[in-house]
């Protein structure tokens, strides 16, 4: 799983640099450390404004987090949460891409089995039976139901005063999201016009249902930004993901982002690495800018 990679990756960095952390003590380190950290600041950014709503889906009702720019209508755009789920930082992530221009939608993945807050902030890892929760929260989250939340949560967006729907949807997602990001694209190829995925999970699998065998399925320009440390434990899934969007002859950058552990994209984990995440943020924009 993603989220026990991070700390696999972390906890070998301690090792290296002398840290003397337990595992357990490094696990509730990961995003309590980084619960009060900020996104760099954005100049000329839109006045935005946000809430919580409840979108309606064939399996029950998602929580999420929906912030636009105070006026005028812009594009859409779904954010899939990486394995923490939604919390504070996703929403500063939200509200940052919200003032370049775009009305945002992060989902509560996890809705079938808990409602917000998931995990109080700062999650403490220490808790033994965290774990076992998040493979119970995770166990719905089957490529059919994804489908289906991907449908709903993009209808929600279409149905919004703030969302420009002559222009084309965009998704995004982190870790685990970075799959879910494929998915919403092949479900709804005319409406999705780009997609990105940082550190993504599972992105190529043996499986009939891998996420990278969708691609023929998709009309997207892609971002996929891949981690170091991940694109050494599975460096042929660089290969396999070049190979399959050549082949739909769709637009994508695939890149590894030296010097980046898994996770690195949000501010609130220790894997964060700013200027590599500044660097995807702007590669992210520039897709957005030009395919949206």
């Amino acid at each position: 799983m993603c989220d026990e990679r991070t700390l696999r990756e972390l906890e070998e960095h301690l090792r290296r640099t002398g840290g003397s952390l337990t595992r357990r003590d490094f696990g509730a380190m990961v995003i309590g450390a980084g619960v009060a950290a900020t996104l760099p600041a954005v100049a000329d950014a839109l006045g935005v404004v946000d809430a919580m709503v409840e979108v309606t889906t064939p399996d029950g009702t998602a929580e999420a987090f929906f912030v636009h720019p105070a006026g005028g209508r812009h594009p859409g755009v779904l954010i899939w949460p990486d394995a923490w789920g939604l919390r504070t930082a996703l929403k500063q992530m939200a509200r940052r891409l919200a003032g370049s221009g775009y009305a945002v939608l992060v989902p509560n993945p996890y809705y079938r089995s808990v409602k917000l807050p998931a995990l109080p902030e700062p999650i403490d890892m220490k808790d033994p039976k965290l774990r076992e929760l998040w493979g119970v929260w995770r166990a719905p989250l089957t490529p059919e139901a994804v489908t289906r939340d991907a449908l709903a949560l993009v209808g929600y967006l279409d149905s919004q005063d703030a969302v420009d729907r002559s222009r084309k949807i965009g998704t995004m997602g982190y870790c685990m999201g970075g799959s879910m990001t494929l998915r919403t694209a092949a479900a709804l190829p005319n409406r999705v016009g780009a997609g990105a995925s940082f550190h993504g999970g599972g992105l190529v699998t043996d499986q009939p249902d891998s996420p990278h065998r969708l691609v023929p399925a998709i009309k997207a320009h892609y971002l996929i930004a891949i981690a170091e440390k991940d694109d050494q434990a599975q460096p042929e899934a660089r290969s396999v993901l070049r190979e399959a969007f050549d082949a739909a002859r769709l637009p994508a950058e695939i890149e590894v982002y030296e010097g980046t552990l898994h996770g690195w994209c949000p501010p609130d984990t220790l894997a964060y690495n700013e200027a590599q995440a500044e660097r995807a943020w702007s590669r992210l924009l520039a897709l957005f800018g030009s395919a949206l």
